[in-house]
């Protein structure tokens, strides 16, 4: 028997640990930690773990296949037949329709993997379509907006050196293990003052001063925190006035903002309002880090994001050792392939689509069903999904599960047969990360390190699956694209991917390991001028201003709420968050292997027991959780740690899909984000 040692990457969520993979005879059987790994330092979760049982799940689609519409069946087809098939149609929906009728859809692991956005985009460029779609339209890319806007660039968390962390809608623990592990350290070490803004009562709220919040009250909370801050002269004067403009109209915005009046808006006690904001300005230096989507997903989303800035700019917190930093961008290639038209959405939301001529690279997801179901605002009748399964992730997942189905050609590229692929033509077998070399680069997402490896492959493919990158290619030249597309290996894709130049031959030298492409970046305001119209942090904004936005942030109500809609509230007097992460699971992704599945059998609908007494519901009892734009089963959890009157549900399921009770009626102006977090619900025992 031979035995091998294979050190490679984790790419099962965005965080790209460090692994040692282990192989007899060919076969992954074993997975380890990598401590040589200079971010993860040896940190695997769950996932990581459970590598072997994903890449030889019974469940992997090993073969394309095409669906017989007469028989409603799937048969096996090779690869000709199946890319031959796409290339047919295809060309048919674009000689009839034309070329932006085609949308390319790229999901979450996409966009964390380079090759996958990449070789979408390219080939989305090569067809003529503007319209590639990505996650990015529910996901992170509002807070990335919010921060450019405010500083020109997007700084990143740096809490290695804090001695405040707010950790605001984010729990560690089931969704960025390194760090409630750093948290933890600095806590038995006494160096950090630990504040937790969240609706539930984490593992880490019981060490940290834990503000309960009202779900979607995030911005009145920011800005009487900033109340304080200015009326009790805890600014960084200096900082503000030599780095910052807008100062004196956001003192003037804040005063209606008392922590009196925030207290019956959240919920929090003005006291301890009082109490969270001197701590966040005297203890220096001083992060927040903020959940992945949690106040993202809010029709105020990008404004929510935008006071996390303001914060972190008035206590004199970004571009400082603890603060918030920015790092170099990794050189890579531009592989992207231009087309002249906007993409869907361009036009209704300039800012998330053309921000002082930085041009998205995607549209807006979220007008998708829209274009599909009713033409509007031009027909959308194809589409080819990679790395994603938008029936289940996206916001009124019926509405999109039936523009899906309502596409004259539908083509999925994935290692499994997902919610959104069973109503394909054709799917297409992807190999994992696995199966094929890459680059392992995330853009300092978790401690702001500018860190990147050279992915090896680990095993050989699984059945007869590709990497994405060959099947883009193999179906480009079939539409006439070959020219365009002409890697051979995992090797040149690897060699196209980063632009020619010392850090590349340093990415080479350092195989199997990987090599920083630079250092952070601190007192960045110091040495030039910031990316932003004005040349420096933009506490008020003209350019919102310009668009017809608040240049400041002002409080908005969620979009259904107590307040907001009172009649709605009579009819669902409970608010449903949704979203917690949890280690065995990447949204919708993992729930069929086994040993993942032994540790997190089933969705859980978590409730205050007050709360579940008045509704007459029994702890572990199945209910229907209802809105008033659907419904879902799910078995109920009682839990002391969740603020009464909320009803909190994993995402991700099929079975139990929260985004059934999702609509887009609420989105915001500025990013067309959807208000997932603040649903008006009931809840009734069956």
């Amino acid at each position: 028997m031979s035995t091998q040692t294979v050190i490679s990457d984790c790419m099962l969520c965005v965080w790209d640990c460090g692994i040692k993979a282990h192989l007899e005879n060919g076969r992954l059987v074993k997975v380890e930690g990598l401590p040589e790994h200079p971010i993860s330092q040896g940190y695997i979760c769950p996932r990581g773990r459970a590598l072997p049982e994903y890449v030889y799940s019974p469940n992997r689609l090993t073969t394309p296949m095409i669906r017989d519409k007469n028989k409603n069946r799937w048969q096996k087809a090779s690869w000709d037949e199946a890319l031959d098939y796409c290339a047919e149609k295809l060309t048919r929906i674009r000689e009839e329709y034309g070329a932006r009728a085609l949308s390319v859809f790229c999901g979450s692991v996409g966009v964390e993997n380079i090759e996958v956005a990449t070789f979408a985009r390219r080939f989305a460029g090569a067809f003529g379509t503007p319209n590639l779609l990505s996650v990015e339209n529910i996901c992170y890319r509002t807070r990335i907006l919010g921060r450019q806007i405010t500083f020109g660039r997007y700084p990143l968390d740096d809490p290695q050196d804090s001695r405040c962390i707010i950790l605001w809608g984010h729990n560690p623990d089931g969704a960025k293990g390194m760090l409630g592990d750093l948290i933890r350290k600095k806590l038995i070490a006494g160096e950090l003052e630990l504040i937790v803004i969240d609706p539930k009562r984490t593992p880490l709220a019981e060490d940290a001063y834990h503000l309960p919040i009202r779900p979607g009250t995030d911005a009145a909370l920011g800005l009487a925190m900033l109340n304080v801050i200015i009326n009790e002269d805890l600014y960084d004067r200096e900082y503000i006035e030599q780095y910052t403009i807008g100062f004196d109209e956001l003192v003037e915005h804040v005063q209606k903002y008392t922590p009196g009046w925030a207290e019956n808006v959240t919920g929090i006690p003005e006291a301890d309002i009082r109490a969270v904001a001197r701590t966040f300005a005297r203890f220096k230096p001083a992060c927040i880090i903020q959940g992945v989507n949690t106040l993202d997903q809010h029709r105020n989303g990008f404004q929510n994001s935008r006071l996390l800035s303001i914060l972190q700019a008035v206590t004199g917190n970004v571009y400082n050792p603890g603060g918030w930093v920015t790092i170099p961008r990794i050189p890579l290639a531009n592989l992207g392939i231009n087309v002249d038209e906007a993409p869907l959405g361009a036009g209704d939301y300039p800012i998330f689509s053309n921000l002082w001529g930085r041009k998205a690279a995607f549209g807006i997801a979220t007008m998708f069903p829209k274009a599909v179901l009713e033409g509007e605002p031009y027909p959308m009748r194809a589409s080819i999904v990679t790395a994603a399964n938008p029936v289940v992730s996206f916001p009124a997942a019926g509405l999109f599960k039936d523009a899906f189905a309502g596409l004259d050609f539908l083509a999925v590229i994935d290692p499994f047969l997902s919610e959104t692929a069973e109503l394909a033509d054709v799917v297409l077998p992807a190999s994992t990360f696995l199966e094929k070399g890459g680059l392992a680069y995330v853009y300092g997402v978790v401690f702001g390190e500018p860190y990147a490896m050279l992915r090896e492959k680990v095993i050989e493919p699984v059945g007869d699956s590709w990497p994405d990158w060959k099947i883009w290619c193999e179906l480009a030249k079939r539409m006439g694209y070959g020219e365009q597309f002409p890697w051979q290996t995992d090797e040149e894709v690897n060699d196209a991917l980063v632009a020619p130049g010392e850090f590349k031959d340093r990415l080479k030298a350092a195989a199997p390991m990987g090599a920083y492409y630079g250092e952070k970046e601190y007192d960045v305001q110091k040495k030039k001028k910031l990316n932003t119209p004005s040349g420096k942090i933009e506490l008020y904004s003209q350019t919102l201003k310009d668009h017809g936005f608040d240049p400041i942030p002002e409080y908005m109500e969620p979009y259904q709420s107590p307040v907001n809609t009172p009649e709605l509230f009579k009819q669902y007097p409970l608010i449903l968050i949704s979203g917690a992460r949890c280690q065995e699971y990447t949204h919708t992704q993992l729930r069929s292997i086994p040993v993942l599945r032994r540790q997190n059998i089933e969705p859980l609908a978590e409730m205050h027991p007050s709360t579940a007494e008045q509704n007459g519901v029994q702890d572990h009892a199945m209910v229907r959780v209802e809105s008033k734009s659907g419904s879902m089963k799910i078995r109920v959890k009682f839990s002391e740690n969740i603020l009464p009157g909320v009803v909190s549900v994993p995402h991700g399921w099929a079975q139990s899909n929260v985004n059934m009770l999702v609509d887009m009626e609420g989105l915001d102006p500025i990013t067309a984000y959807p208000d997932f977090k603040s649903v008006l619900c009931r809840v009734v025992p069956l």
